[in-house]
């Protein structure tokens, strides 16, 4: 394991991120209004509770079954492991290395080597990290499945989350540390990451799988900074949060209202970091929770009141691990973005109003991504029961795709978006199709 050999890099890297801080504004919240903002937010909420889903022991089948199996699995050691114990623990070889970006963030990627085996580079989700990739189990954790099919596993992690709160010039206790949406992960976080493993394997291309936000800034960056479709030998796309008209996740719904007045929203729930406990997940919890059991099994991890709810898919026992590692982090600009992309139903890069509009793009309103630039062969894959995305929105996004090989509809009805990397049957339903479409390109990576 290579992380000995990174430390002192690292400790220089924190040393530098704190000496070198330069323009900071603190962000100034009043604790004293938190249980003000919370009945606010739970205001907000007050008309979408007869459309969204309500847990309590009525809507939610075998709860007690549930209950008793998730308290059960707070006793795994695994809740008490971080990225690199749990790989090790599993009999995996792991590396831990350290990216700077063009905009000088700090990001970790980790490694499950395979020297000279054909590259896969994975990146998470917005809230997410490298750890959701392995946290389900040795047997369903899609890392760990690539890695036992012979191939070289990185994964990245994108720029505040916990394994990325670094910058060269910057704190996180800033606020303008968190002034970046998904935009900047694809403009800067993603080709730094891909340009690193790259070089370090000797490869010219690599093979992506993408979650959530994983595909969003794929997209970006392909369309942005086109020339890294090059180095793209084939993209799997699992959940194409892109266009969002027909969005239904409770979260996204919420924040909508503020996309235009990003400092309110930070007033609101007490700082730029989406943070694992806030007035947004407090103020989701005592609404569509109905009891602290309950809540504690669906609301307080923001899962499921952000991506929608499987039953059959749940394995109540892995939760606590899952949970114990996810949410990682993210700016709220990054949930602002996607909530201006349900609201203008384009695929657009982000909209400061009209006077930063015009000092940023020279246009009023912001340009849309050119998507026809992106590509690069890929498969999409869809699911019926996805919050973040939805039928109309997919066969937007598909006509203004040049090169896509495969379109997978995940032939589960209520299968939703986090089912793709938490799923019980995960393994069968999303990773055996990855497998097969690796193995045909695999040879070009």
């Amino acid at each position: 394991m290579l992380l000995l050999n990174f430390v002192p890099c690292i400790i220089i890297l924190l040393n530098t991120c704190i000496a070198l801080a330069t323009k900071c504004t603190p962000f100034q919240y009043n604790t004293g209004n938190f249980e003000s903002n919370v009945e606010n937010l739970k205001t907000l909420l007050e008309p979408f509770t007869s459309s969204w889903p309500i847990y309590n022991n009525t809507t939610v089948p075998s709860s007690g079954k549930l209950i008793e199996q998730f308290q059960k699995g707070k006793a795994d050691p695994d809740v008490h492991l971080n990225f690199t114990q749990l790989v090790t623990k599993y009999g995996y070889p792991v590396e831990q290395h350290q990216v700077i970006t063009e905009d000088q963030y700090c990001l970790t990627l980790f490694r499950i080597p395979r020297p000279n085996a054909p590259v896969v580079f994975l990146m998470h989700g917005v809230l997410c990290s490298s750890d959701d990739w392995i946290t389900i189990g040795q047997e369903k954790g899609l890392a760990y499945t690539l890695y036992d099919a012979g191939y070289d596993v990185w994964l990245g992690n994108a720029r505040g989350n916990k394994h990325s709160r670094c910058n060269l010039h910057l704190s996180p206790d800033c606020a303008e540390f968190w002034k970046f949406s998904f935009e900047e992960i694809g403009l800067y976080d993603i080709p730094a990451m891909i340009d690193y493993a790259l070089e370090n394997t000797g490869k010219s291309k690599l093979l992506y799988v993408g979650h959530s936000q994983g595909t969003t800034s794929f997209y970006v960056m392909t369309s942005m900074r086109p020339e890294y479709n090059d180095k793209i030998a084939f993209m799997v796309c699992l959940s194409a949060v892109v266009f969002m008209s027909h969005v239904r996740s409770p979260l996204i719904q919420l924040i909508s209202p503020f996309e235009n007045d990003v400092e309110a929203l930070a007033e609101l729930v007490g700082g730029y970091e989406v943070a694992p406990r806030d007035a947004f997940i407090d103020a989701l919890t005592s609404t569509f929770c109905g009891s602290p059991e309950l809540a504690e099994l669906f609301c307080e991890s923001i899962i499921y009141v952000l991506s929608g709810f499987n039953y059959p898919q749940l394995n109540a026992s892995v939760l606590p691990v899952i949970y114990s590692h996810y949410p990682a982090g993210s700016s709220i600009y990054q949930l602002v973005h996607y909530a201006q992309e349900t609201n203008s139903g384009k695929f657009g890069r982000f909209d400061y109003g009209v006077t930063g509009n015009l000092a940023k793009y020279n246009a009023i309103v912001p340009p849309n991504y050119p998507l026809d630039k992106v590509r690069c062969p890929m498969a999409i894959f869809y699911s019926n029961n996805d919050w973040l995305t939805s039928a109309p929105d997919i066969v937007t996004f598909l006509k203004q795709l040049p090169n896509v090989i495969e379109f997978y509809h995940v032939p589960c009805a209520s299968f939703m978006h986090f089912d793709y990397i938490f799923g019980k049957d995960s393994d069968v339903l999303v990773n055996k199709e990855i497998l097969s479409l690796l193995a045909k390109y695999k040879n070009d990576s």
